[in-house]
């Protein structure tokens, strides 16, 4: 039963997010903004639905349990989600699941973003370890950190030449 609920709510969080994006992306768009990373796009939502779809059979499957340690773990898991809501209502409008900058805009510089640079995107990479972690599904946090990591490299380094260029105009 934990199972099913942890995981119908995360699924749900990840719903309204993708509302939300798609509000925004709207909004940035009819004020000029530019959309970069397109190619790689596509591979960052298929590896965040498949995260999903392995993580459901492992557990499924495997009849998992709860982890002896969920204490710790989901304090891990709910600090992470403090740490994402504050990342995204620091970037208010500017916050998409695409790279969409609007050139002239100077960079957001409140919240987490005085500390990081990127701190969604750890948030991310520590929820691709806690959540499976969270119900004993190894293989899928040893499997998808590791493709986090790979597109996460390539997204960086869109995001970045986006925000430079969008800086010089």
């Amino acid at each position: 039963m934990w199972f099913y609920l942890f995981f119908t709510l995360i699924v749900l969080q990840r719903i309204g997010e993708l509302i939300i994006a798609k509000r925004n992306e709207e909004w940035m768009k009819a004020r000029g903004a530019q959309e970069f990373g397109q190619e790689h796009y596509p591979f960052i939502v298929f590896i965040h639905t498949l995260f999903f779809i392995v993580f459901f059979l492992e557990v499924m499957i495997g009849n998992n349990e709860i982890n002896p340690l969920w204490p710790i773990i989901l304090s891990i898991f709910f600090i992470t989600q403090c740490v994402r809501v504050w990342a995204l209502t620091s970037l208010g409008r500017y916050w998409n699941t695409k790279i969409i900058v609007k050139p002239g805009v100077e960079l957001v510089s409140k919240g987490p973003y005085r500390f990081l640079k990127h701190p969604n995107y750890l948030v991310v990479t520590i929820e691709f370890i806690v959540i499976p972690l969270l119900f004993q599904a190894y293989f899928t946090a040893f499997f998808f950190s590791v493709l986090n990591v790979i597109i996460l490299r390539i997204r960086i380094a869109a995001e970045e030449r986006a925000l430079n260029l969008a800086a010089s105009q």
